[in-house]
């Protein structure tokens, strides 16, 4: 302990200055949007590539598992290409969707958090590959997130996992709909408040998003209604809603590009074209 205080003491010049540099340093960055967004890319890009070396060691320990689920989904994949009564009914992505091919940006999910109440995603796409904030993030069994950050080769994502996050969704039968959110209990259920009282439901009946959302197009999967609940101060609905997707396996991801959004966002603003 002596020698712990003589160290101090002799160097306490210098722990003083280092003291006052990070205080300063972190006041510029509070203060300024610019060092602030500079600061949070540098770290993006640091801990992404990180993220990326730990997620190459996991996935070579789970070969065997990645495999088998290879392995079952183009057993389904040639069971439709195989079958012309299947292929005659499956619409084409962008009539389901609204997409094209080239709207569309395939990543993979370096990391995840699903433990605590704001839950992000990283990605090892970033700018360079056309990721902008406010893109949402999809697969093949639903919505995961919305595009927070990026840096040049990696993106964070907002996580449906967020207590931050809200989404518009709706009831598929009925279009009713409501703001997705989740209460931070379970990584398996989210729920759907202020729906309208209306709204014909049942447990079992699909969710999906709303028509009303910039980021996501209208109809992508989310899960199926669990729990109804009356809220007995607004005397709406609140659904839990048991996700398709499993939030702490995710692998490939789909990034959505909406061509549309600052147009809808500037209509709705009521700016008007010079």
């Amino acid at each position: 302990m002596q020698q712990i205080f003589n160290f101090i003491y002799k160097n306490s010049n210098r722990l003083l200055f280092l003291l006052l540099l990070g205080i300063s340093l972190f006041l510029t960055i509070q203060s300024h949007s610019y060092h602030r967004s500079k600061v949070i890319n540098s770290a993006n890009f640091l801990s992404g590539g990180v993220y990326e070396r730990i997620n190459n060691v996991s996935e070579y320990l789970n070969l065997r598992t990645q495999n088998d689920a290879l392995s079952q989904e183009n057993a389904k994949l040639r069971s439709l290409l195989f079958d012309l009564k299947d292929t005659a009914s499956i619409p084409k992505l962008d009539s389901i969707k609204g997409l094209r091919p080239d709207d569309i940006i395939v990543s993979k999910v370096i990391h995840n958090s699903f433990n605590a109440h704001e839950n992000y995603l990283t990605l090892n796409s970033g700018s360079l590959d056309g990721v902008k904030s406010d893109m949402g993030v999809i697969n093949s069994l639903g919505i995961v997130g919305i595009v927070d950050n990026t840096s040049p080769k990696y993106a964070t994502v907002v996580s449906i996992l967020n207590m931050k996050s809200q989404i518009n969704a709706k009831i598929k039968k009925s279009n009713h709909f409501g703001s997705l959110i989740w209460d931070g209990k379970s990584t398996g259920y989210a729920q759907l408040i202020d729906v309208p009282r209306l709204a014909a439901i049942r447990k079992g009946d699909t969710i999906v998003t709303g028509g009303q959302s910039v980021i996501f197009p209208e109809n992508i999967n989310i899960g199926t209604i669990d729990r109804v609940f009356i809220d007995n101060q607004t005397h709406y609905y609140t659904l839990n809603i048991k996700l398709f997707n499993d939030m702490t396996d995710l692998g490939h991801v789909y990034i959505l590009k909406s061509k549309d959004r600052e147009e809808i966002i500037k209509l709705e603003k009521g700016d008007k074209d010079e």
